[in-house]
């Protein structure tokens, strides 16, 4: 089972064991969706199944089932939620999650050229638009990190079957 980080238990919300919870989805209340909810603990991977939850303000709030006391609730705060990949909904062609998008090789379209920048690192949250952060690697024409927006204008093509993502970026060289 591959597994992958949506969210997390930030702390105790009441007296009758409801958790805060903070979503990575970008539609909040999807996080609900998403079951079962496993949380990586010392002892290794337990499954949580919540029994009910609600929006509050940006974030949301959870109970767990069985759960009723806030001390016992609070053993839970500081966790990552973690479900299996394969619970996730299919996404259209034009659609990919970000953990789709991490590693692969970003290639550079620029006038009649083709050259690597690196590999995706990692993706921002703006409030405008999402950010590709871009990692030179030994493959890449420099070691520099790049910051391309990802948006139509400069995303040309994503191809998860060759591994890369091409961009209309000027190198800079």
């Amino acid at each position: 089972m591959e597994t992958l980080v949506v969210g997390r238990i930030t702390t105790v919300f009441g007296v009758r064991g409801w958790l805060k919870v903070h979503s990575y989805t970008e539609q909040v209340e999807v996080l609900c969706s998403y079951k079962p909810w496993m949380i990586s603990t010392a002892s290794g991977i337990q499954q949580l199944q919540i029994d009910d939850w609600r929006r509050h303000g940006e974030s949301l709030v959870v109970h767990i089932k069985g759960i009723d006391d806030r001390d016992v609730a609070q053993e839970w705060c500081g966790n990552d939620i973690l479900v299996d990949k394969s619970n996730l909904p299919d996404l259209s062609t034009e659609d990919f999650y970000w953990h789709q998008l991490e590693g692969l090789a970003v290639i550079a379209q620029y006038e009649d050229q083709q050259v690597r920048l690196g590999v995706v690192k990692s993706l921002l949250e703006t409030g405008a638009n999402d950010v590709l952060v871009v990692k030179g690697d030994s493959q890449s024409i420099d070691r520099e990190e790049r910051l391309i927006p990802y948006v139509d204008e400069f995303v040309v093509k994503i191809d998860l079957a060759e591994q890369r993502i091409v961009v209309n970026w000027d190198p800079g060289f």
